[in-house]
């Protein structure tokens, strides 16, 4: 039996009818569509989507996003809370509306997460060409914007004909539930083609459920693995996002208490296991904590579980400084598990752990690290606790919204200086309290990642913890949540500019150039004027939300309290001093300063960046020898 449809209702009907398997739980693979409509989609998907939502066919709900590049985040943040097991699709008009997607799908597929984008394009049957917004290269007729898509997706293809729709359909969710190959996959549709019917098999449209496995390392590696881990006296696990993603939080569990081997994470990985675990040190690397870089820098075998082992996590390669330091990686990417010349573990981080675990033949290893996370711990609390200066610091008001939020509940955030503070500071008790996304660092991801969060659990509160720069680059789906009914938290932290690159401006020598929110100073030339008289608070209050102003951090704490009471989306506004330090991480991080220079700070710089660049090293030697 065939069924005669457009392409684009097509699409709709196969994806409405596609499921994801684990541990023997299905769900909806992509479970609504995110769109902007425009002359590229609005006759082909989106009469798709309306006509399947009158009609009671198979429906892929709808939900209208205020930015493409936003709606992208969503649907990130969406999949990485359901640990990529289910995701949302997106949908744009030809030309900018489809090009806006381009930094939403970089950050998907740094990150590893699946979402599926419908980018709209030219007319396939060029009869009118060029059409509006259609990019003309002289060098090749089928060339348009929606290639720029080829390098930061998973998968890509180009559906020029209906008979050319099975097969990218069934390409796309493979990938899409691939956790070794995941990431954006991008459809792009003709708009000609999107509304052009053809006789569809009805198989196509049958339920089919894509079976994510758990599979295990070789069992030849896991001895391997086991020996190089059984000679080790200094050894320390490094929890990454897999370690998340495969709920193999109850396996670490076990693995740290019987090896005694204590445990540091990634910006992915924290509340892999919980900040107060016997076995916790907290964060490794450039944002991390003195703790637990002490310890990687002596550790003689690094057991990496889940990371891809960026330049933050190795301390752009001056984390492990033990001279005959071996790795074992245990990912489920072939790509990640060989860094760093590692043993590689291809496999499922719970999967793995549960088959390491008994290979290690009951070794057990003793530490004294104890002492030292109390210390740091004590740390913590002072710098939560500071009362001193006009203005609250960054860390006070890390420390509010930490105790506001409950074991269950999401703090999301991505970009400036909070990473890293959040990465020190933050005490997570649960596997998805935190939500940092560090992979691409996407300022603006904060509000937007924030709604798929919560449309992914709405049983949890979710708060959204926003730099005034980050919020005045994508604020937008403020409206897309107060129009869906969603309820967000938002934290907007207003320090009068970029706080994080002010202050890295400072360390290479650039003396905080174009970093604050001021008035140019005609006599300089610079902006060192009086503060911008921007009012953020009644810009949310404009877009729909619910707004309190908050001048310490007392007001944050007690507004906090209502807005967990309330049942709206609420914006708390906060002024923050942004040149109050916290505790830093004892660790490194490359960002080259200029070789040559007439600026006394940049020499200055220059110095103190050649000695970073001493504890520099590649790690080559092979991690089973």
């Amino acid at each position: 039996m065939k069924h005669r449809l457009t392409v684009a209702q097509a699409v709709v009907r196969f994806l409405a009818s596609q499921w994801t398997e684990r541990d023997g739980i299905e769900q909806r693979t992509v479970v609504g569509c995110l769109g902007i409509f425009g002359h590229g989609n609005v006759a082909g998907i989106g009469q798709a989507l309306l006509q399947a939502h009158r009609t009671g066919a198979p429906d892929l709900p709808y939900r209208l996003a205020r930015n493409e590049q936003a709606m992208v985040h969503t649907a990130a943040g969406f999949a990485r809370m359901s640990n990529r097991l289910s995701t949302l699709a997106c949908t744009a008009s030809i030309g900018p509306g489809s090009t806006n997607m381009l930094t939403g799908a970089a950050l998907a597929t740094v990150n590893r997460l699946p979402v599926l984008l419908l980018p709209s394009d030219v007319f396939a049957t060029r009869v009118a060409d060029p059409v509006l917004q259609q990019l003309e290269d002289r060098r090749a007729g089928d060339v348009t914007v929606n290639d720029a898509f080829r390098p930061l997706s998973s998968f890509f293809d180009r559906v020029w004909r209906p008979e050319q729709l099975p097969a990218a359909l069934l390409s796309a969710m493979r990938v899409l539930t691939d956790p070794a190959e995941t990431g954006a996959v991008t459809l792009c549709l003709p708009q000609d083609v999107q509304a052009e019917a053809y006789e569809f098999p009805d198989e196509l449209f049958a339920k089919r459920v894509w079976h994510v496995t758990r599979p295990a390392p070789d069992p030849l590696a896991v001895e391997r693995a086991a020996a190089v881990i059984r000679g080790a006296h200094r050894p320390l696990i490094i929890a990454g996002g897999g370690a998340v993603y495969s709920e193999a939080s109850a396996a670490l569990d076990r693995f740290a208490r019987a090896t005694g081997i204590p445990v540091a994470d990634t910006q992915a990985g924290k509340g892999a296991l919980s900040w107060d675990h016997p076995s916790a040190v907290g964060g490794v690397g450039a944002t991390g904590n003195p703790v637990a870089n002490r310890l990687a820098r002596h550790a003689d075998v690094v057991i990496g579980v889940g990371t891809r082992y960026s330049d933050f996590t190795t301390a752009s390669y001056t984390a492990f400084q033990h001279p005959d330091v071996r790795f074992v990686n245990l990912n489920v990417t072939a790509f990640d598990a060989g860094k760093l010349s590692a043993l590689p573990l291809v496999g499922d981080a719970r999967a793995g752990l549960n088959a390491l675990l008994p290979a290690l033949h009951g070794r057990r290893f003793t530490g004294d690290f104890a002492a030292d996370v109390a210390k740091w711990q004590a740390t913590v609390e002072k710098a939560y606790r500071r009362k001193e200066g006009d203005l609250p610091t960054q860390a006070e008001v890390i420390g509010v919204v930490n105790e506001a939020c409950g074991a269950r509940d999401v703090v999301v955030q991505a970009a400036g200086s909070l990473p890293g503070d959040l990465q020190r500071l933050w005490r997570a008790r649960d596997p998805k309290q935190y939500h940092v996304e560090y992979g691409y660092s996407c300022m603006g991801f904060e509000i937007a990642g924030a709604l798929g969060i919560k449309m992914a659990d709405p049983s949890r509160e979710v708060f959204a913890l926003v730099g005034d720069g980050s919020y005045l680059m994508m604020s937008q789906e403020i409206v897309t949540a107060v129009a869906e009914g969603v309820k967000l938290i938002v934290v907007l932290v207003d320090n009068q500019g970029f706080a994080s690159i002010g202050n890295l401006s400072e360390q290479v020598g650039s003396q905080r150039f174009g970093t604050a929110y001021r008035y140019r100073d005609p006599r300089s030339g610079d902006y060192d004027g009086d503060p911008l008289p921007v009012d953020l608070a009644a810009n949310a209050e404009s877009l729909g939300a619910a707004v309190i102003r908050c001048r310490s951090a007392a007001d944050l704490a007690e507004g906090l309290k209502r807005a967990r009471e309330a049942d709206r989306l609420t914006v708390l506004h906060i002024a923050t001093d942004p040149r109050a330090p916290a505790p830093g991480s004892e660790s490194w991080w490359d960002v080259p300063v200029a070789e040559v220079s007439t600026l006394h700070s940049t020499g200055e710089a220059r110095i103190e960046y050649l000695a970073g660049k001493n504890d520099q090293r590649h790690h080559l030697r092979p991690g089973g020898l």
